[in-house]
């Protein structure tokens, strides 16, 4: 068992006030016929799958089953002012301009209904208030369960189910408020995280580092080749990575890729979009419980060779609520100082009890 740290879990109930119903009635308009056009052409009825319950389930489980060292702290909304170091004036007056209203946003059924603008901002404040705690030493780690999630918002425009870009507002504020003149960003939801890439692609004082499954899956951005411009030319890493790869992919491209990168960019924070749509359960990608904890592990030991081990986590998707809730729970107990487990691949271990069972099964009895 390794030394017990000190974790702090984020969180603020108001992330669940974003509750968008596709049954309710949308503000009329284009965009509104357009999504009632997709949905109508479903051969199911389809519900928005960014919602309250991920959260529910991620509370309930560490309410169940606790880790050792974690603590939980409120979050809080984010200012204008944070929000505007990101995103334009013009999409935040936008967005406000929504408040406790029910309207569609994109045709990537990106929705708002009336608690949804503030909880945006609670979810981007929360963030904040993570990288705050760790920055000034009242924790060692810190995780920030929030939503609506953020990779995906750009500096313009609400995408796929993201309203703010949470995780490049709390780097902002790092770099703005905190000084820290370096921010490495290290995003391993399934899904590539483009709205954080769009924000830092010419910034040379943050390295964005992506996993994700490739093009064509959604949003079809993180192409190998692209990797930044200007003065960011070179801080922007991308690694698609084919549907399927599991553990033993994702290990070898943080050993090979991500520490190489760490050592040679040497941040001041670290920071985690931390989706756990990779899990098999979400069907994406092959990731187990064990490859998000070793992992975990591996960023932990990068933050304490480099930055003092001031290592935040946000998290972005993940829609089994199973599986995320799991998901986060085993990220938590490695920031607490618990084991690292072996990572596997997956089968190998039920092929094994097969073989055990087997074992003898078809031999010759006078043999």
């Amino acid at each position: 068992m390794s030394e017990r740290n000190h974790v702090t879990v984020f969180y603020d109930e108001r992330v669940l006030n974003h509750s968008p119903d596709v049954n309710a009635a949308f503000l009329p308009g284009r965009l509104d016929k357009r999504i009632r056009h997709i949905l109508s052409g479903l051969n199911v009825q389809w519900k928005y799958p960014e919602h309250p319950g991920r959260i529910n389930a991620i509370m309930d489980l560490l309410r169940r089953e606790p880790v050792t060292g974690v603590a939980f702290a409120d979050g809080r909304p984010a200012t204008r002012e944070q929000l505007a170091r990101v995103h334009t004036m013009s999409f935040l007056d936008d967005i406000f301009s929504l408040r406790n209203q029910t309207a569609w946003l994109d045709v990537d059924t990106t929705a708002v209904s009336p608690g949804s603008v503030e909880a945006a901002e609670v979810a981007a404040g929360t963030a904040i208030a993570a990288v705050e705690a760790v920055v000034s030493g009242r924790t060692d780690s810190a995780f920030a369960v929030v939503r609506p999630p953020g990779h995906h918002a750009e500096p313009v425009r609400a995408r796929g189910f993201c309203l703010f870009n949470n995780i490049a507002v709390a780097a902002a504020h790092a770099q703005a408020e905190l000084g820290c003149e370096r921010v490495m960003i290290v995003d391993w939801d399934a899904h590539h995280g483009n709205g954080t890439q769009d924000i830092f692609w010419a910034d040379p004082d943050v390295m964005f580092i992506d996993l994700h499954r490739s093009a064509p899956f959604y949003p079809g951005s993180g192409g190998l080749q692209d990797v930044g411009a200007g003065l960011g030319d070179g801080t922007t890493v991308n690694i698609p990575l084919p549907g399927g790869a599991g553990d033993t992919a994702y290990l070898r491209a943080l050993n090979d890729i991500v520490a190489p990168a760490a050592d040679y960019f040497k941040p001041d924070i670290i920071l985690v979009s931390a989706g756990f749509d990779a899990h098999w359960f979400d069907l994406a990608m092959n990731v187990t419980y064990e490859g998000f904890a070793a992992m975990t592990g591996i960023l932990q030991a990068l933050a304490r060779k480099h930055c003092s081990g001031r290592l935040v986590f946000v998290l972005e998707g993940g829609y089994n609520t199973d599986s995320l809730a799991r998901g986060v729970h085993s990220v938590l107990g490695v920031l607490a100082g618990g084991p690292i487990p072996e990572p596997r691949v997956c089968g190998m271990e039920e092929v094994e009890q097969a073989i055990e069972f087997h074992r003898g099964a078809f031999k010759d009895d006078t043999s």
